[in-house]
């Protein structure tokens, strides 16, 4: 089976598809919207993208594309995240250091107690990062990525653990075509949950307040909602919810019957598990 990951090698989130798919064919993209694609032309079976940081909160390009594509989400997968500066070997400082926005955004605090005076770049990932520095040995650069690419790329790492919080894990969802077809995988279950996109016909009072509602009657605790704009113009919006803990065919049935006799359009992403990887 064909796996796509935001790539290059040593990313987070090909540490992460490691974890899930141990021996599965596990390909690079180079974003996450070639991720989706990958998934929508049948070139991979699956794919592995982030969703929301600890720190930094969601993966807005994500949200964008679950509700672009014909997708479902099949699993969640927490995942532990560590932070590492790195420079080349050959030197001994450098003058300006690169990263993934998020891993930036998550060390800012540190970069700005010891190294307030020295500019940052944003790059494309942070394995991409790490590798950008072991190939410009002339240039002074750090990059800020994990301990794999460190190791993979030949850098020297001069301070480990500079991310603002202990606690800083990221999620991932692995995303195919079908709606029934997850992977059961060999790590604690957190919890359950189910998630679904709903965009209302037109921005009235009240509208936001009679999708919650259709929830809350029924006792379905929403764990999550959070609202994206639809580019069509200001105050478009769509929103992405997640229900907390099992999800009930027959009350699902009612709510998706409810939502559209108020002429709110719902698309159902899945029900799916939410795991734990603990290193």
């Amino acid at each position: 089976m064909k796996i796509a990951y935001l790539g290059p090698e040593a990313s987070f989130t090909q540490l992460t598809a490691s974890q899930i798919f141990p021996n599965e064919e596990l390909l690079s993209q180079s974003s996450i919207l070639d991720c989706f694609n990958a998934v929508e032309k049948g070139e991979v079976q699956k794919a592995v993208v982030p969703l929301e940081n600890s720190i930094e909160g969601t993966v807005s390009m994500t949200l964008d594309y679950l509700y672009d594509f014909d997708v479902f989400i099949e699993n969640e997968v927490v995942m532990p995240i560590a932070h590492h500066l790195m420079i080349h070997p050959h030197n001994d400082d450098f003058e300006k250091i690169i990263s993934h926005p998020q891993a930036l955004a998550q060390t800012f605090h540190f970069r700005y107690r010891h190294y307030k005076d020295v500019p940052s770049q944003d790059f494309s990932s942070t394995a991409a990062s790490a590798k950008l520095v072991s190939e410009n040995a002339q240039e002074k650069w750090a990059a800020v990525a994990n301990h794999f690419a460190a190791q993979l790329y030949g850098l020297k790492i001069v301070h480990e653990n500079i991310q603002d919080f202990e606690q800083n894990h990221t999620k991932f969802i692995v995303i195919s075509k079908r709606m029934h077809g997850a992977t059961e995988l060999k790590h604690d279950v957190v919890s359950e949950k189910s998630s679904l996109i709903v965009t209302l016909p037109d921005d009235h009072a009240g509208g936001l307040h009679q999708v919650l509602s259709v929830f809350a009657w029924r006792k379905m605790n929403l764990s999550k909602i959070e609202s994206r704009t639809l580019k069509t113009g200001l105050g478009n919006y769509f929103f992405f919810i997640n229900v907390a803990n099992e999800w009930h065919p027959v009350l699902a049935k009612n709510v998706f019957e409810e939502l559209q006799s108020l002429n709110i359009n719902v698309k159902f992403l899945g029900h799916y598990k939410e795991y734990l990887i603990k290193e």
